[in-house]
């Protein structure tokens, strides 16, 4: 999942950013509303983190023009303002959810991750498919009764995956989605991470539910339907 973090205060910044990759989540972070509008429009993000005060253009404007030109990237407001009328000025600009400063970081992953399901029929936190189960809060793969050991970039590939189950996903769209503007591995380095997923899942005896897409650059990841 990749995030655009937006916030003008930079030791703030560092440290969120920090706290989010630790959680699996490929963040980019802008420093004004300018900067955001910009990003925003320009790169398929999968949650934005906005700060209302902001230089140059605030939160409020940027979330109303993200709308206005239909994007519609869940957005979750930020504020050291906490009335009712702040609140409803945020959600009627467009934002989705909306947290008071100072926050919890374990509350903004797991408000992050809750908007990243709300266009899924089952919001759970647990994705399935096959044998697995994958608990995006509590960042763990179960198959059958077995605990995987999966690195955060694994989890947030497999993650990625099971969101999107019989489609084709090229390595650019798993670049764009897992890993954030510092990337630098090359798309060969997706298929290393493949790799050691469908190792560790043959391991455990989850079978083999990576497809590679040859001449599509691309992979598909489905559990045959019995």
């Amino acid at each position: 999942m990749r995030v655009l973090f937006v916030e003008d205060d930079r030791k703030l910044a560092t440290s969120v950013r920090r706290g989010l990759e630790d959680a699996g989540l490929a963040t980019d972070v802008v420093w004004d509303g300018v900067e955001a509008l910009e990003a925003a429009l320009t790169t398929a993000y999968d949650v934005i983190l906005l700060d209302v005060m902001l230089p140059g253009m605030d939160g409020i404007e940027v979330s109303r023009r993200l709308r206005g030109r239909r994007v519609r990237v869940p957005i979750l407001m930020l504020t050291a303002r906490d009335s009712i009328d702040d609140r409803v000025t945020g959600l009627e600009a467009g934002a989705d959810d909306y947290l008071v400063k100072p926050f919890a970081l374990r509350e903004v992953v797991a408000r992050i991750k809750a908007l990243s399901r709300r266009h899924l029929d089952d919001r759970s936190a647990v994705l399935t498919a096959g044998p697995l189960a994958l608990d995006t809060a509590a960042h763990r793969l179960i198959v059958g009764d077995q605990r995987i050991e999966l690195t955060p970039k694994e989890m947030a590939i497999l993650e990625y995956f099971m969101l999107h189950q019989g489609q084709l996903l090229t390595r650019d769209q798993v670049i764009k989605h897992v890993w954030d503007y510092n990337f630098e591995g090359g798309r060969n380095l997706i298929e290393t991470y493949i790799n050691r997923l469908r190792r560790k899942l043959a391991a455990a005896g989850a079978g083999e539910p990576f497809e590679t897409v040859r001449g599509a650059g691309g992979y598909r990841f489905e559990y045959a339907r019995l």
